[in-house]
C-alpha cells in the first residue's frame, strides 16, 4: 500500500518548491521591472522594487534603435527550422538504435553525448572558416545547420529513451500485417510517439532560441536573432541596464508564452520516458 503523507510534509515540500521557483523566476522578474524604469532608477542604490516611476521610453527607444520584428522572425525560423531538421534526421536514427540495435549502439550513443562536452569554441574557428567559404555567413540556412548538429545528439537520446518505451510487438504486429519500412516509420511508429516528439520539439526550440555563442559569432546583421538583438545594447560606452533589460524582456517574452501554454505537453511527454 501507499504510504500516506501528512499534511504537514505536503505544506513543507510545497512551501519549498514555491522557495525554489521564485528564486529561479526573480531575475527575470527583476528583469521585467528594470525595463520599465529610468536608467537613473536602474542603477539606484539601494534598487527600487515597485516603487518608482515607470515608464515604457525604454520600449519606445528599443524600438526605434531595432527592427524588433526582423529578429523576431530570425528567430523563429532559425529556431523551428533547426528543431524540425533535427527531428527529420533523428527520428529514423532512435527508430535504428531502438528497435534493431547493434552492438556498437550504446557506444555511438555516448559518443554522441561526448560531444556537447566539447567546448564551442574549440571548433569556432574551423566552421567559421567553412561557412565563409561556403557563403553562409550571415544567413538563416547557415545557423539552422550549425543549431541543427548541435542539438542533434539531444534530440536522438530523448527520442532514444521514448522509443524504448513502446512495446516491439506492435511493430511486429505491423510487419506481418504487410507495412513497409516507411509505414511502420510514419504511420504506427510517429503517431504511437506524438508526446514523445512534442516535448522534443518543444526543449529543442528553446534550446535553438536561446542560443548565443553561434549565433553572435556566424552572424552581423540579416539574419541576427534575439541573442544578437539583446547583445547589441551592451556596447563600449558601457552597459545601459534599463534598455537592455527592455530588449531582453522582448527576447524572452515569446519563448515565456510559449512555455507556459506547452507546459502540460511538454511535462507529459518527459514524464512518459522521454528523459529519465
Amino acid at each position: 500500500m501507499a504510504r500516506r503523507v501528512s499534511n504537514q510534509r505536503k505544506f513543507v515540500v510545497t512551501l519549498i518548491a514555491w522557495a525554489i521557483g521564485l528564486t529561479i523566476f526573480f531575475p527575470i522578474l527583476w528583469t521585467i521591472l528594470t525595463s520599465f524604469k529610468t536608467e537613473a532608477e536602474a542603477i539606484a542604490s539601494p534598487p527600487s522594487f515597485l516603487l518608482f516611476d515607470w515608464t515604457l521610453e525604454n520600449y519606445s527607444e528599443v524600438n526605434e534603435r531595432s527592427d524588433y520584428f526582423l529578429h523576431f522572425m530570425n528567430s523563429v525560423i532559425i529556431s523551428l527550422g533547426s528543431t524540425l531538421l533535427g527531428l527529420a534526421i533523428a527520428i529514423p536514427a532512435a527508430w535504428s538504435m531502438a528497435f534493431v540495435p547493434g552492438k556498437r549502439t550504446k557506444d555511438i550513443l555516448m559518443w554522441m553525448l561526448s560531444t556537447k562536452m566539447l567546448p564551442p569554441v574549440g571548433v569556432l574557428i574551423p566552421i567559421y572558416l567553412l561557412f565563409r567559404d561556403f557563403g553562409l555567413l550571415d544567413t538563416r540556412l547557415g545557423l539552422v545547420i550549425v543549431l541543427t548538429l548541435i542539438n542533434l545528439p539531444i534530440i536522438v537520446w530523448m527520442l532514444f529513451t521514448y522509443f524504448k518505451e513502446i512495446p516491439g510487438e506492435i511493430l511486429e504486429a505491423a510487419r506481418m500485417d504487410g507495412a513497409t519500412l516507411w509505414n511502420e516509420v510514419v504511420h504506427v511508429l510517429t503517431p504511437m510517439a506524438v508526446p514523445g516528439i512534442a516535448s522534443t520539439l518543444l526543449l529543442n526550440v528553446i534550446l535553438a532560441w536561446n542560443e548565443a555563442f553561434w549565433t553572435l559569432n556566424l552572424t552581423a546583421a540579416k539574419a541576427a536573432p534575439l541573442t544578437a538583438f539583446i547583445a547589441s545594447y551592451s556596447s563600449p560606452e558601457g552597459l545601459f541596464y534599463a534598455k537592455l533589460s527592455a530588449a531582453s524582456t522582448l527576447a524572452i517574452a515569446p519563448i515565456l508564452i510559449l512555455g507556459w501554454f506547452s507546459q502540460k505537453q511538454l511535462v507529459r511527454g518527459l514524464t512518459f520516458g522521454a528523459v529519465k
